[in-house]
């Protein structure tokens, strides 16, 4: 006896899907190799685009404490895993996020979860890097925010160009990271990248 629960219509319609594709590129979605594949596939799927149920400010709201800090407070080799908007192709790497408190501090392990919120989204790599720190600017009112992302891009090495050595690198600086040349230069040295002011 079974003890999986029936799939859900965005499962089936995910598996429907799939099957479409493999017949249309030629393959046989009754080989063995491939019969399980519509269901794998909708399950990942799953994982992969789980962000869109969660609530990123959420997340920072419920973990916020009230600290006189005001030293920066880095976060850094946050791995990072999402999918190209534009060919539905992984683009995976590191993020790094800083902010200057004002009064408020976050506990650290929730913006690991923030990235990972943005990142289970269909993405532009340039739009993640924004939404992150945009989230934690409205959420903590800090007087700054850092963000650097650098990644690698499936739909860069597999196709199209196929530069497999490519990396992209982006930053959104906010407050005093963009204000303050010492602050954006201090950040950037911690996450081992030069800047020119």
């Amino acid at each position: 006896m079974s003890t999986s629960s029936a799939p859900t219509a965005t499962e089936v319609a995910i598996r429907e899907a799939v099957a479409t594709i493999l017949r249309s590129i030629g393959e046989d979605p009754g080989r063995e190799g491939l019969l399980k594949t519509p269901e794998r596939v909708s399950k990942s799927w799953g994982t992969l685009a789980a962000g869109y149920q969660a609530d990123p400010r959420g997340l920072l709201e419920g973990a916020i404490f009230h600290e006189e800090c005001n030293e920066m407070v880095l976060v850094r080799e946050i791995e990072l895993y999402s999918l190209c908007e534009h060919h539905l192709l992984p683009f995976f790497g590191r993020c790094h996020v800083a902010y200057l408190p004002a009064g408020k501090i976050v506990g650290l392990s929730k913006i690991p979860r923030v990235v990972e919120a943005f990142s289970r989204r269909l993405q532009v790599q340039e739009r993640l890097t924004s939404e992150i720190a945009h989230a934690l600017a409205d959420t903590l009112q800090p007087h700054g925010v850092g963000v650097v992302i650098e990644a690698r891009h499936l739909c860069m090495m597999m196709r199209g160009v196929e530069k497999q050595n490519s990396l992209a690198v982006t930053s959104c600086m906010l407050g005093a990271f963009r204000d303050d040349p010492k602050t954006r230069s201090e950040f950037m040295e911690l996450v081992g990248r030069k800047v020119s002011i």
